[in-house]
C-alpha cells in the first residue's frame, strides 16, 4: 500500500516506438530566468521558443530532463534542474525535455484513486514544488475531472510496482499527456 506521499513528478517510462529520449533545445532558458525548473516537472514551449514551467490546466509539451551550460565563472555545468536566477557565462545552454506525445509517464496522485479512474483525466497539483537537494519535481496529480471534461493527464492504468494498488492513499499511475501542445486535446471518457 502506498501510504506515503513521495512525489517525483512526471517520470517517462515507455513509448510505443521503444525510444524514450529527451530532446535537446539550445538556448531554451534565458540567463537569469528567475523560476526553478525541476527534473520531471511538466513544461511548455513559449511563443519565444523557450522552456517554462506549466501552470494548472495549461497545455504543455512534456517533462523537463535537465540542462547543461557554462556558468558565469566559466565552469561547465550538467544539472538535473534549472536553479532560479542562474547567470550564464556563455550562450551555450542546452535544455533537455521529453516531448513525444506518445510517451507514457508515471506520476503519484495526491489522493486515492480507483480502477474506475482508467480513461479519466486529472490536472496537476504541486506544480512548482521540488527539491533543491535532488533537483526533482514534486508535482502530483489532483482529483479527477470527470467524463466529458478536459484534464492535463489521461490515466491509463495503475503502475505495477511493489505495494501500489487502486485505493491506496497515494496511487502511482501510468498516464499520457491529454493536453499536449503538438496534438488535439481529447476529453475524458
Amino acid at each position: 500500500m502506498v501510504a506515503t506521499s513521495a512525489p517525483y513528478g512526471l517520470r517517462p517510462i515507455e513509448n510505443p516506438s521503444g525510444l524514450v529520449r529527451p530532446r535537446a533545445l539550445p538556448n531554451a532558458i534565458a540567463s537569469g530566468y528567475a523560476t526553478n525548473i525541476y527534473k520531471f516537472q511538466p513544461v511548455k514551449l513559449t511563443t519565444a521558443g523557450l522552456i517554462a514551467p506549466v501552470s494548472s490546466t495549461e497545455d504543455f509539451v512534456g517533462a523537463f530532463a535537465g540542462v547543461s551550460f557554462t556558468d558565469s565563472t566559466g565552469r561547465r555545468r550538467e544539472l538535473p534542474n534549472w536553479v532560479a536566477s542562474t547567470t550564464l557565462g556563455a550562450t551555450d545552454l542546452v535544455a533537455y525535455f521529453w516531448e513525444d506525445p506518445n510517451i507514457e509517464y508515471t506520476i503519484q496522485s495526491d489522493a486515492t484513486l480507483a480502477q474506475t479512474s482508467i480513461g479519466d483525466e486529472a490536472n496537476f497539483s504541486n506544480l512548482t514544488a521540488g527539491s533543491s537537494l535532488t533537483g526533482l519535481s514534486a508535482a502530483t496529480l489532483s482529483t479527477l475531472v470527470g467524463s466529458g471534461v478536459q484534464g492535463q493527464m489521461r490515466i491509463l492504468d495503475k503502475y505495477y510496482g511493489i505495494d501500489n494498488d487502486w485505493g491506496d492513499a497515494y496511487v502511482i499511475v501510468r498516464a499520457r499527456i491529454a493536453t499536449h501542445q503538438y496534438t488535439s486535446n481529447k476529453v475524458a471518457f
